[in-house]
């Protein structure tokens, strides 16, 4: 079995089974590495992280399919977790929805995240949010549902409806998102732990909760979570969050000082670095490969090899 056809199983599997998959998000191979290597249920590909860390703009509209196609194809290669991959709108009507559905399922991921906002988009959590009709939104989830070539790869319709239309306008979405096949529901920005309970009551497929510290949606634990009836929690900003904050700080000390002596954070070492970006392998085939006029620093020690990089 390819191993993509391995963590949609996993991830559908997982969707049945478990109170909560918890997702951390994830925006360039380095968090996608890091985040992996603890063996989550899921990943979760950001589109705010990633258009973010890929051009350094805002997630308004502004990234194209292939910006984030390839980025989901790079992710879902080197990871070991099921990706869960944001596809914005499709990138336009029902043909553009055909093309990015396929697009993504062929890129490696498990599911991808579907939404009925206008383009162009804006994060969920950021105000001027404006939804096409849910008609025009049902046709887009019927081509996905159609366009997969696996039933295992699922689809994530959401709604940004709750925020200019209200609570009930977006269960109603929900609804018609669910009759027309996807196969997990995500109501975007619930304003309360009422709201979020409201929502897990009424939904008849398995509910995402977007826990994005700062945003408009309560952080809840995974208990309380599980109790409200979500199945899916995605944390699209933790990790770029923190990022952000600790590289401020060793950045804006090394412009101060001009040296790292005395960095105000703690570092991981090189070597261990090293090896979860593959260097391993790279050693192991130097040391494999290598003959008597070269110098052999892939069987030296660490120190020596930090100093070959530089």
């Amino acid at each position: 079995m390819p191993d993509s056809a391995r963590k949609r199983r996993d991830l559908t599997a997982r969707l049945q089974q478990e109170p909560l998959v918890s997702a951390p998000g994830v925006f360039d191979l380095i968090s996608a590495k890091l985040a992996d290597a603890h063996a989550p249920a899921a990943l979760y590909m950001t589109g705010y992280g990633t258009v973010a860390s890929h051009l350094g703009v805002p997630d308004a509209g502004l990234a194209s399919y292939t910006d984030m196609v390839g980025r989901v194809h790079q992710i879902a290669r080197y990871t070991q977790a099921p990706l869960i991959a944001d596809g914005d709108t499709g990138y336009g009507g029902p043909l553009n929805v055909q093309h990015t559905v396929r697009g993504y399922e062929q890129a490696g991921a498990a599911a991808i995240q579907l939404e009925d906002q206008e383009f162009p988009k804006k994060c969920g959590h950021t105000p001027g949010r404006r939804v096409i009709p849910a008609d025009e939104m049902v046709k887009k989830v019927r081509v996905a549902v159609e366009s997969r070539d696996s039933s295992d790869f699922l689809i994530v319709a959401r709604t940004d409806a709750r925020t200019a239309h209200g609570l009930d306008e977006a269960l109603r979405r929900i609804d018609a998102y669910a009759q027309a096949g996807a196969d997990v529901l995500f109501l975007e920005s619930p304003e309360s732990e009422a709201e979020m309970e409201r929502i897990g009551r009424c939904a008849g497929r398995p509910l995402v909760a977007n826990m994005v510290e700062g945003g408009r949606t309560p952080i809840l634990p995974a208990e309380r979570l599980a109790e409200l009836g979500y199945r899916l929690a995605i944390f699209p900003a933790t990790g770029f969050l923190a990022m952000a904050k600790l590289l401020d700080r060793v950045y804006a000390h090394l412009v101060k000082t001009g040296s790292s002596t005395d960095v105000p954070a703690e570092l991981e070492s090189f070597e261990a670095f090293s090896r979860l970006m593959g260097f391993e392998a790279v050693w192991d085939f130097d040391r494999r490969h290598a003959d008597d006029r070269q110098d052999d620093t892939a069987s030296a020690p660490a120190s020596d090899r930090t100093r070959a990089a530089r």
